[in-house]
């Protein structure tokens, strides 16, 4: 786990501090290279990356179920007849709901692997909580059973599907308790250029309640206009990241949700479910209502290949180990 992971100084704030990291990881940058080319953006791949700076370059196109053509081109699209018919349905709500949730999708004996392999990790000090003393951040790197699992085709054809590009697994997250994270969008964490190309795929390792903290989430919500650090006050400067930048921005969130009279859902899964999501849908964590109950869950983030990747609120670009080259096909085109 690297210093960053565990530290909650005051060096966090600082920007020069991310810059020497990038330099230190610079290998893990190498691809940004031919991507800042491909979209104009004239700066260097060790420096802070931003959507203000973003916004000022020339309009990209959504991913293709994000545009206003997009029920027409489900329903134009040989692709979608070779999902089972209750994923089609979903599929087809997913302009407007932004949001697929797939029961035992996962057996039981692959998700008690997975809290297996999370526990033998934990006890041989291979992976530990990072500074929210809650998240177990990229495990799957230390263990090839997790690997398989963000590597598991039907999924994967789901993600590329969504997204109408190959996806790259960047992380996975697992908890052993609720999050109770506030209602935010990934969006914020794991910025994309163009934007809406990250999916959440969030497997239940054991079944949901109001008592663990379920998850919840607001359907249609990935439809609103993005609220990156530029759409509220962060507090940042050129060389500082903002006191309280991420509490900002939950309530900026907070009045999103009130203005527009969001409703809220929760999902309560049975062990094996996966409920995947929109780069832009608001969801979050319920509080635990009993703290002696564990909420075992993973989630993994897949970004789209040959997009620009980053973290909005610390304006640190995304870190590869590995970046791929070709394109994976996995359907023949139209």
């Amino acid at each position: 786990m690297g210093f960053l992971d565990k530290y909650t100084g005051k060096l966090r704030s600082y920007k020069a501090v991310y810059v020497l990291h990038n330099l230190i990881n610079y290998k893990k940058l190498q691809h940004n290279k031919l991507l800042y080319r491909q979209f104009q953006l004239d700066k260097s791949i060790f420096g802070p990356i931003s959507s203000e700076q973003l916004a000022q370059l020339p309009p990209q196109p959504s991913p293709w179920l994000d545009r206003p053509t997009a029920l027409q081109e489900l329903q134009q699209s040989k692709k979608l007849s070779t999902f089972p018919e209750h994923i089609q349905q979903q599929l087809k709500a997913w302009p407007e709901q932004g949001y697929l949730i797939l029961q035992k999708f996962f057996s039981d004996e692959i998700a008690d692997t997975i809290n297996s392999e999370i526990d033998r990790l934990l006890q041989q000090h291979e992976v530990g909580f990072n500074y929210t003393n809650k998240k177990i951040m990229f495990a799957f790197k230390h263990s090839e059973a997790l690997k398989n699992v963000l590597y598991t085709p039907e999924l994967l054809q789901i993600l590329q599907f969504i997204l109408g590009r190959q996806v790259i697994p960047f992380q996975t997250i697992n908890f052993l308790k609720g999050s109770e994270q506030k209602a935010h969008s990934d969006s914020i964490h794991m910025t994309t250029y163009p934007l809406g190309n990250l999916l959440a795929a969030w497997i239940a390792l054991e079944d949901t309640t109001l008592e663990n903290g379920a998850l919840f989430y607001y359907p249609g919500s990935h439809t609103l206009p993005y609220v990156l650090s530029k759409d509220f006050d962060s507090g940042s400067t050129t060389f500082r990241i903002g006191d309280n930048a991420y509490k900002k921005y939950e309530h900026k969130i907070e009045s999103v949700i009130q203005e527009q009279q969001l409703q809220k859902k929760n999902f309560f899964a049975k062990k094996g479910d996966v409920f995947i999501w929109h780069a832009n849908l608001l969801h979050g964590g319920n509080p635990v209502l009993n703290p002696q109950l564990t909420r075992k869950s993973m989630v993994i983030h897949y970004y789209a290949k040959d997009v620009i990747c980053y973290h909005d609120i610390t304006q640190r670009p995304a870190h590869f180990d590995t970046y791929p080259k070709a394109e994976l096909r996995m359907f023949d085109e139209d």
